[in-house]
């Protein structure tokens, strides 16, 4: 078991592997340092017993104890339990790949979902902050021209308009 982190920030959890699985985070993470789109991939997986279930499966098929007891089982198997193990260890490793790779899809579309909400959210936000940047722009500029507006203003009230005898003379060769 190795230690990982769920988030910059966040609080250590344990696991099989690199992932961390839903409910795990959910109780070691703060929930406040987690993207949205994070936090609500983690309650909906950690709210379905058949996701938890995948998702320990997935876990612990992709750590590198699931390698060290296949190798011991197979060993064993080989060595010592049957004379011609081939046929059965080679129908019980094909029905292992299949279920195997059923659950690397439950893992891949996992990811996708959540690359898709995590995308969506930040599509979202994103046209948020574009629309408040476009409003403060216009404040801004109309604030501008209002500034300049009273600047020439005051400076009619200031300063006197210029007369043809106030007026420098130009220099004509």
């Amino acid at each position: 078991m190795t230690t990982t982190t769920a988030a910059p920030g966040a609080t250590k959890a344990r696991s099989h592997g690199q992932y961390i699985r839903p409910s795990r985070l959910l109780k070691n993470a703060d929930p406040a340092r987690l993207h949205p789109a994070v936090l609500a991939q983690a309650e909906h997986r950690a709210a379905s017993l058949q996701l938890r279930i995948a998702d320990g499966i997935t876990a612990f098929a992709g750590s590198m104890a699931f390698v060290y007891i296949h190798i011991a089982l197979f060993t064993v198997w080989m060595l010592w339990l049957e004379k011609n193990p081939w046929p059965t260890l080679t129908l019980i490793v094909s029905l292992e790949a299949i279920f195997l790779s059923t659950f690397v899809m439950i893992g891949q579309n996992r990811q996708a979902a959540f690359q898709q909400a995590k995308a969506d959210r930040d599509y979202n936000d994103q046209e948020q902050l574009l629309v408040e940047n476009t409003e403060l722009t216009k404040t801004i500029r109309d604030l501008s021209e209002q500034i300049r507006e009273l600047t020439s203003q005051i400076h009619a009230h200031v300063v006197p308009p210029a007369t043809e005898a106030q007026t420098p003379p130009t220099a004509s060769a």
